[in-house]
Order: C-alpha cells, then sequence, then structure tokens
C-alpha cells in the first residue's frame, strides 16, 4: 500500500514538469510585452530593451524555460514582473481564499448532485426523476458569469439578503491566521465574523457549484441504474432485502466508485472555474489575481498560478486513486 502511494505520489513531479513546458509555450505565443506594460506606450527603445534585459525577456526561449524548470524543483516560481513579489508568497495569500471557495463549493455540489442522482435513481420515470434531469440539464447550461450576476441582482440589489461581493465587510475587523475566514473565525469564537464570512460565500459557492452539481447527479443516477440491474441486485431482493438496506449498501456502494472519479476531477475544474466566479464576485483569490496576471502580461504570475491550478488538479486524481482501493481493495495494483 505504501509503495503504491509513492508511486503514484512520485508521478505527479513529471507530471508538472510537462505541464510547465506546455504552459511556456502557450505563454510564448501570448501577444504583448511585459516591459511595454511596466513602462507604459511612451517608453523609449532603449529603455524598453534594458527592461527586457532585467526580466531575461532577451534571452531564448529554452534557456528560460530551462531556468525556470530549474528553479521549480527547488520550489521557486520566481517573482512577479509587477508587483516584485515572489510567486510563492502572492499564492500563498491568494490560494486559502480560493481553497475555501472550492472546497465549499465541492461539497455543496458533491452533497446535493449525489443525493439528487440517487433519489433518481430510485424514483425512476417519477416526477422527481424528471425535475431533477431536467434541473441538472439546464445546471449544465447557464453560464458561470450570467448566473452569478443574476444572483446579485436577486439576493443583493432586490432582496438586500446577501452582499454582492468580497469575504468579509468594510467594518468587520478580523485577523485570519492561516486566511481561511471560516475556519479562524469558528475557533476564535467570533461569530459576527462568521456569520459576515458565510453571508459572503453563499453566492460564490452556489454560482460556482451549479454545473458540478449538475454533472454529479447525472453520473449517480446513470451508476445507480446500472447497479440496480445487476444480478446481485435481484438477488437481495428476492431474499427480501429491505428498500433502503438494498439501495445504500448493495447498490450505492458498486455504484460509488464512477461517482467518487467525477468529483474528484470535478475539484480541479472548480479550481479553474473559480477565475470567473471570483472576478464577478470580487473575491480576492487565486483565480482573480491569475486574470490580473494574464491582462498585465506578468508571464512569472500566469505559469505560477497555472501550475497551482494544475497541482490541485493532479492532487485531487491521486485522492480518487487512493478512494478506488477503499471502496474496492481489488483495485490496488
Amino acid at each position: 500500500m505504501s509503495a503504491y502511494v509513492l508511486r503514484r505520489a512520485a508521478g505527479i513531479v513529471p507530471v508538472l514538469l510537462v505541464l510547465s513546458l506546455v504552459i511556456f509555450l502557450i505563454i510564448e505565443a501570448i501577444p504583448g510585452d511585459p516591459a511595454q506594460v511596466m513602462l507604459g506606450q511612451h517608453a523609449t527603445p532603449e529603455a524598453l530593451e534594458r527592461m527586457r534585459h532585467s526580466l531575461g525577456l532577451d534571452r531564448p526561449f529554452w534557456v528560460r524555460y530551462a531556468l525556470f524548470a530549474g528553479r521549480l524543483l527547488k520550489g521557486d516560481l520566481g517573482r512577479s514582473i509587477l508587483s516584485g513579489r515572489p510567486i510563492l508568497a502572492e499564492i500563498a495569500e491568494k490560494a486559502p481564499a480560493t481553497l475555501e471557495l472550492s472546497i465549499f463549493a465541492l461539497l455543496l455540489a458533491g452533497v446535493l448532485g449525489t443525493l439528487a442522482g440517487f433519489i433518481s435513481a430510485w424514483r425512476q420515470n417519477r416526477l422527481f426523476d424528471y425535475l431533477s434531469m431536467f434541473s441538472s440539464l439546464v445546471g449544465v447550461s447557464i453560464p458561470i458569469y450570467w448566473l452569478g450576476f443574476m444572483l446579485i441582482i436577486l439576493f443583493s440589489l432586490k432582496l438586500g439578503w446577501l452582499p454582492t461581493g468580497g469575504r468579509l465587510s468594510a467594518e468587520i475587523s478580523f485577523h485570519s491566521p492561516s486566511g481561511f475566514l471560516l475556519l479562524d473565525s469558528l475557533l476564535a469564537g467570533n461569530w459576527t465574523a462568521f456569520s459576515d464570512a458565510a453571508k459572503h460565500l453563499v453566492m460564490p459557492a452556489i454560482c460556482l457549484a451549479t454545473v458540478p452539481m449538475a454533472i454529479i447527479a447525472r453520473m449517480t443516477r446513470s451508476s445507480m441504474l446500472e447497479a440496480l440491474n445487476q444480478d446481485y441486485i435481484r438477488t437481495a431482493r428476492a431474499k427480501g432485502v429491505r428498500t433502503l438496506r438494498l439501495l445504500c449498501v448493495h447498490a450505492f456502494k458498486n455504484a460509488a466508485i464512477p461517482v467518487v472519479t467525477v468529483i474528484g476531477l470535478q475539484f480541479g475544474y472548480l479550481m479553474g472555474g473559480a477565475i470567473l466566479t471570483e472576478t464577478v464576485f470580487s473575491w480576492p483569490g487565486v483565480g482573480r489575481w491569475l486574470l490580473d496576471g494574464i491582462l498585465g502580461r506578468d508571464f512569472p504570475v500566469i505559469a505560477g498560478g497555472t501550475l497551482f491550478v494544475a497541482f490541485f488538479f493532479v492532487l485531487a486524481n491521486l485522492v480518487v486513486d487512493l478512494l478506488y482501493i477503499l471502496l474496492d481493495p481489488r483495485i490496488r495494483y
């Protein structure tokens, strides 16, 4: 078991190196000059040349990539061109906000999506099944940014129930040591900050969870229906096994592997989808920081932010592989 985990974990390093090369190739194709962005449109050619030399942009692509890969293996992602701060420091500052939003959205999508798919399979071709699958189709089809604006208009501007954006109201003063506002405020017993942070989290989490929730619901329903048509289910019914035990123990346990796969993959997509959600709701996370880096042609930020998202995508796949062993011990090697 330990050897299997180590083999799977060791595979993350070459994957990230290949991804870093792909990211560098994409960045190379992005139009724009960071030196021009930093110095402005009226900078002289001599000043631009000096700035490019100081940033290392006048070196060949392979030289710049080799230097970046070397720093990456040492855990150094370089410095931001615009702010001058280390990329790892900025990621450490922004990551808790994105992780808090993504984890809460994944819990919401996983619980509600699995429950909806479970009940739909149990009540196949009934009213709940039709409504659930129709809602799933609508959820997959709605653009995130449009849904975000609609939620703001309804719950913030019209009803006034929830704040329009941000993580904490300006009038509330609370220092979060770890960056996870909900956890820190809960541990500190600051219920005012906890309540306010939760209100700020509701709409972004709903917006981000909509598409994964729909996908998880449809996958759960499909897997459950496939399991319910197996011979061992018919045998259990013939033996008089109760419906609840039949569904939860016999059917859902065997239908869980594809559901777990989808949930794990959706966490990676949530990290990427957070870019739009964080922009709409002014959420100070990695997604919004990465978008600012793209608009400012800040290549180290683009590379570091993309690798951060890719790392959690790969990590989610590793966790899913390990969960396979718990669900089915036969899948070990």
